[in-house]
């Protein structure tokens, strides 16, 4: 072999161990990713049970119940479809009916949604951009505050 094969050998190689490494990383990245939903986005988007998403709305009036220690249900909505959110653990101080919401889990056969993480709004004039552009995107209205 001559240097210039040599050198290129060893570029190629390089090339193709990098590559290989690269999609590790990603395969390895692909099962930590949430994708962000809106109640109506749920069925368009053909949600499978099991998967693990985001689902984000207002918090629908009238809709929260607590249950037995810290389990709490309420339904999270885009004014368009609701979708009810069975949590078990201690709410944001800031959580309340009415109120912008994130919550992080995954959608069960029936229909309902079992979060492991909420988020509420940090104060009233803040709504997360993926909830106000998808809102926004179905026609529903934002208050004053939300339009940043």
């Amino acid at each position: 072999m001559t240097r210039k094969q040599k050198r290129l050998t060893m570029i190629l190689g390089g090339l193709a161990v990098l590559g290989v490494a690269a999609g590790l990383v990603l395969y390895a990245l692909s099962d930590t990713i949430t994708f962000f939903h809106t109640p109506s986005d749920l069925t368009e988007t053909g949600v499978q049970p099991g998967q693990r998403i985001r689902l984000g709305g207002m918090v629908e009036d009238g809709s929260l119940k607590k249950g037995p220690g810290t389990v709490t249900t309420f339904s999270v909505t885009d004014q368009i479809k609701a979708v009810t959110v069975s949590y078990n653990g201690i709410l944001p101080d800031l959580f309340r009916e009415g109120q912008g919401v994130v919550t992080e889990g995954k959608l069960q056969p029936d229909g309902t949604f079992v979060a492991d993480t909420v988020l509420a709004k940090h104060d009233e004039n803040y709504m997360p951009r993926e909830l106000t552009e998808s809102l926004k995107e179905k026609g529903v209205k934002l208050g004053k505050g939300a339009e940043q």
